[in-house]
């Protein structure tokens, strides 16, 4: 089986041990299989208590929901969306939550921002008002359900018209029990040589325990040794209720039949070894419950599946489990079919031993181990059930046609991420994250940022400090002896290296050109142009295409402003020309590219040779450019309409499949950058439309239909999952939104302008 899974942090909902209830069981069986199976994943719990002060639980357990109050469904659900699990597995049963019908945990369900996964342990043929109510708004919220029978499946889909594709069946988890003979047992229990029935679980009045007692007279009369055990503690509902009364009763009418030496009550609540052993005392199990719309019974799953012979009344999950000759039934209340039934497989060895294996080879499929692997599988497919709900096509119009209500500039986030070093790389949440220190791209990108906002007319005396903190840093990043920038920097201002990627130098190159083309600053056009011209050949020793389209960005704005450079007009020239020839050797009919995989800054590439086009280049760069932007513009449309950019997890290897998460911020930025220039080369005002619809994957318009950027800190989320966002917020995200919002409001600037001399 396969040990790995992209689900990293778990969130299991519903009692728990030691709390005593069937449901506390399943959910630390659950929990501590999926833990096992999945070691690289975070499993914690989230119980309900039923008690004041709850219960001594393990460290798993992270947050109580107290039963009764409302108001902890809601606190619970801000724990959860606060620890960022990637999918919430709820245990559902009516009984287990406050309110009408256990309506209080829609309060927890309406909150919670990840998918979620429930667990039917009832499935109601009939339900009252309150009960469709409830079940019917879980259906809705969960992204998947699940049952454990076919019958629960049946009703689902015909009486609660649940979606089919969206119901996964998995049996009732058990032990990984060998098969031994009930004999080797039995010394443990002082029961060796006899013949032993058991009945395990929480007792209470509809589990008919008084007709198996009412049996044993007649079963005894042919198997004097026979010996009936009872295992388990009163259920506590019913002893907080009325005490030990019914137990009382119990043992009162075993004394009345005169067959209490013959019947054993284990008042107990046993943990898993202790069950095996009891389990495997037994010859004979028996659930004579009273209540035919049982549709699960996690006792009968263990007995059966532990290879026990079984004999039970006839509710529905013994219907459909001991089928076909794989149990015995026998009618609701009648202790005579009952002690028949008994006595037939005690005087039939064959019989009885075949039922047994055949119980036990069904149940391999549904030891917990299998059965965390099913449950992860469909952790994994709620993770990816937003894709498959259709979306409204999104309706994209130029600028031209529908100028876009752009947000107004919030520098809060950029702020907080700065320091007088430079920006810091990585945020938790919104909170610098000091540890990862410092990078040259990331200062470049912020220095870029400042001359924009410059053009803007928001330059300010915190703009102005804010540039020469990130100047400052690029130039302490050049290492004269290498002719290279550094990268990455510790937050104690140590370089971690003594020359960067070639991705950071091509991008200190673009950043250093657009200054010197676009600052209003001659301070910094000065230093840029000085550093540019010793930064500029080690760019052409690099081996990254995205370092050359990077660095080609840098040339194509130094020569805007500096057009006879001659070393200036080479570089470009020969970076072209690689990307060029890159091209000429991969692309295709069907892939248009540079490379045979799509991976990140992917629109850098021809947005480089359409800028050298527009700078004096060749013209075959426009072409190219535009061919392959335009190819790479339709590989990043969602059949919504919606721009939705390679995943970098995995990305898009050609004749592969494509990840379509995580979603990056940098490649909504370049799309943005890359279809800008080309509208300006092309005057196409398709290429507004392309613009526009990468720049409103940060506001919305994604597969999920969540905003990334935060406009109440200013800050842009780090990334789309598959079923919401990273809430971190670094500064390589901040960045390319800040930047977009820049390029986005210069062209409006640009098409205002043009609309306002038209009118004239």
């Amino acid at each position: 089986m396969n040990r790995t899974s992209d689900v990293r942090k778990i969130a299991f909902i519903g009692d728990y041990l030691p709390r005593k209830c069937g449901i506390a069981t399943y959910t630390h069986d659950l929990c501590t299989s999926v833990a096992t199976q999945f070691p690289s994943a975070d499993c914690f719990v989230v119980p309900v208590n039923d008690v004041p002060g709850g219960y001594d639980y393990p460290p798993e357990v992270r947050f109580e929901i107290e039963e009764k109050e409302l108001d902890s469904y809601l606190r619970a659900a801000d724990f959860l969306n606060f620890s960022n699990a990637d999918v919430a597995c709820l245990q559902h049963e009516y009984g287990i939550f406050g309110g009408p019908a256990g309506s209080h945990v829609l309060r927890l369900l309406r909150n919670l921002r990840m998918p979620i996964v429930t667990t039917l342990h009832t499935v109601l043929k009939e339900p009252d008002h309150d009960q469709r109510r409830v079940m019917g708004e879980i259906l809705d919220l969960s992204a998947r359900v699940i049952v454990m029978t076919e019958r629960a499946r049946a009703f689902l889909l015909d009486v609660w018209k649940a979606p089919e594709s969206k119901v996964d069946l998995i049996a009732h988890g058990i032990p990984d029990m060998p098969f031994v003979d009930p004999a080797f047992y039995k010394d443990q229990f002082g029961v060796e040589g006899k013949l032993v029935a058991l009945t395990f679980g929480l007792l209470s009045p509809n589990k008919g325990i008084e007709n198996m007692l009412e049996a044993m007279p007649a079963i005894l009369e042919e198997f004097p040794d026979f010996v009936y055990i009872v295992l388990g503690a009163t259920h506590p509902n019913l002893v907080r209720e009325q005490g030990e009364r019914y137990r009382i009763g119990l043992e009162r009418l075993a004394k009345n039949l005169g067959i209490r030496e013959n019947v054993s009550f284990y008042n107990r609540f046993v943990d898993l070894p202790e069950l095996i052993e009891f389990l495997g005392v037994a010859d004979v199990y028996v659930t004579p419950y009273l209540n035919p719309e049982q549709i699960t019974s996690g006792t009968l799953s263990y007995a059966f599946g532990c290879g026990k012979a079984v004999v039970s009344t006839p509710y529905w999950h013994a219907e459909e489990l001991l089928a076909d000759g794989r149990g015995v039934l026998t009618p609701f209340g009648d202790s005579k079919a009952l002690a028949t039934a008994i006595r037939d497989l005690l005087r039939d060895d064959s019989r009885r031993h075949a039922m047994r294996k055949r119980g036990y080879l069904m149940g391999r499929e549904m030891i917990w181990g299998r059965v965390a692997h099913q449950f992860v599988e469909s952790f994994q497919q709620a993770r990816r059930s937003r894709l498959d709900v259709p979306v409204k096509p999104l309706a994209v119009r130029t600028l031209a046609e529908q100028p876009l209500d752009l947000p107004g500039w919030r520098l809060d986030h950029l702020d907080r991420m700065s320091d007088s070093a430079g920006i810091i790389q990585h945020a938790t949440f919104t909170v610098p994250n000091l540890a990862e220190g410092y990078c040259t791209d990331d200062n470049a990108r912020a220095l870029l940022l400042t001359t924009m906002l410059e053009q803007l007319g928001q330059a300010m005396p915190r703009t102005a400090r804010l540039a020469s903190t990130y100047a400052a840093f690029l130039n302490y990043a050049f290492n004269p002896a290498r002719g290279r920038f550094r990268n990455f920097m510790g937050f104690d201002r140590r370089w971690m290296e003594e020359e960067g990627s070639d991705d950071s130098h091509g991008r200190a190159i673009w950043v250093l050109g657009a200054l010197v083309h676009r600052s209003r600053r001659a301070d910094l056009q000065f230093w840029a142009s000085d550093l540019f011209d010793r930064a500029l050949p080690a760019l052409l020793e690099t081996t990254s295409p995205r370092a050359w389209a990077f660095g080609l960005l840098g040339v194509c704005h130094y020569l805007r402003r500096l057009a006879g450079a001659r070393p200036a007009s080479q570089a470009r020239d020969l970076l072209t020309q690689k990307l060029l020839a890159l091209h000429g050797a991969v692309a295709s009919a069907d892939w248009d590219w540079f490379e045979d995989r799509l991976t990140y800054d992917n629109a850098r590439l021809p947005q480089g040779l359409i800028a050298s086009a527009r700078s004096g280049g060749p013209p075959e760069a426009l072409q190219v450019g535009l061919g392959a932007l335009s190819w790479l513009a339709g590989h990043h449309r969602a059949p919504s309409g919606c721009f939705r950019p390679i995943g970098c997890n995995g990305f898009y290897v050609r004749e592969g499949v494509r990840a379509q998460f995580d979603q990056q911020p940098v490649e909504a930025q370049a799309m943005v950058s890359a279809c800008l220039e080309a509208y300006h080369a092309s005057e196409d005002p398709a290429w507004l439309v392309e613009a526009r619809r990468a720049f409103e994957w940060f506001l919305g318009g994604n597969d999920l239909g969540l905003e990334l950027y935060d406009a109440s800190s200013g800050g842009c989320r780090d990334g789309l999952q598959e079923d919401r966002i990273n809430q971190n917020q670094g500064a390589e995200s901040t960045l390319a939104f800040l930047l977009s919002l820049a390029e986005m409001k210069l062209v409006e600037s640009v098409l205002s302008h043009q609309r306002q001399v038209q009118a004239n």
